[in-house]
Order: structure tokens, then sequence, then C-alpha cells
């Protein structure tokens, strides 16, 4: 092959210090709130990196690169579906508390459940491709460009929905 047996030994080390790496702060991402990690530099670029990568091999395609969405997104298709919308503070996902925008990244837009009844979606389940870990790596990412004060707004419409419930 390409690689000699000392070059390979040396690559598998190296991918097995990564993996174990990745776990500590996965871990952590996924049990520390938002405004705890954004307070860890070395964690949010952890996040920054991992949910990079994902987000683009899987949402950017729909997304943008930029989070930018597709064009005219508030307006319907031909077919009765509403373009991608932006991730970005222009659009309207930090309107959704985290476990609804989990929900949807596992299981797509599921109509009576986090889409209206009879609505009919391009949004792709992701839960047979990422892990709940990368996820909400993708989550953390997409969340990593709000300003404050969209963060702070999404914390407001979960705690009203907290107290409907």
């Amino acid at each position: 092959g390409l690689l000699g047996s000392d070059q390979r030994a040396i690559v598998s080390a190296s991918l097995e210090q990564a993996a174990q790496e990745r776990a500590t702060w996965t871990a952590r991402i996924d049990k520390e709130s938002f405004d705890d990690i954004r307070r860890d530099p070395r964690l949010m670029e952890a996040v920054r990196q991992t949910g990079r990568m994902l987000f683009g091999d899987n949402c950017a395609a729909c997304h943008g690169a930029s989070l930018q969405g597709q064009p005219n997104w508030r307006q319907r298709l031909s077919n009765g579906r509403i373009p991608a919308p932006p991730h970005d503070k222009t659009g309207h996902t930090w309107h959704h508390p985290d476990a609804v925008l989990i929900d949807i990244i596992k299981n797509g837009l599921v109509p009576g459940r986090t889409a209206p009844a009879g609505y009919a979606s391009d949004m792709p389940a992701f839960g047979g491709t990422l892990s709940d870990d990368e996820i909400v790596a993708v989550l953390a990412y997409i969340k990593s460009f709000w300003p404050s004060e969209v963060l702070q707004m999404q914390k407001e419409v979960a705690l009203q929905l907290q107290r409907r419930n």
C-alpha cells in the first residue's frame, strides 16, 4: 500500500487520540448549557471545527455554507414546499427551543409534531446519518453564529413553551 507499517501505526494512533479527545468534549457539549460552552474558548473552538465539518457535509447544500438559506425562503415553491430557511439571525431557527430543533434534525419535519398537519417538506431526517452528539454539535455550531440578543430570545421562547406545558 501507500503507507508503510510504521506510518499506518502512527496514523492509527493519531486517529485513536483524536477520537478520545472528541469523546471528552462531545460529552461536555451534551451536558453543558450553550452559555457555558460559549464561555470556554477551547470548547467553542471544538464546536466550531466539528460543527462546521458536519454542517458542511450534511446541511450546507440546502441551508448554505454561511447559514444563509435558499433565496426567497418565505415564498412557497411551485410544489407547495418552502425553500430551506437561513439558520443565521435572519431566519426563524431561533424561534424554536433546542429540543424541537434536535427533533427536526433527527427526524425531519414531522407533520403534527414539528410541522403543521399535512405539511410536506424537503427536510430529510438525519437520525440515521448523524449520532445524537453530532446533531448537538451541528446545533451548537449554528447557535455559535447568533448574537447574544438572539440567543436570549431563543431562551425566552423555550421558557414560554415550558410555561404553557
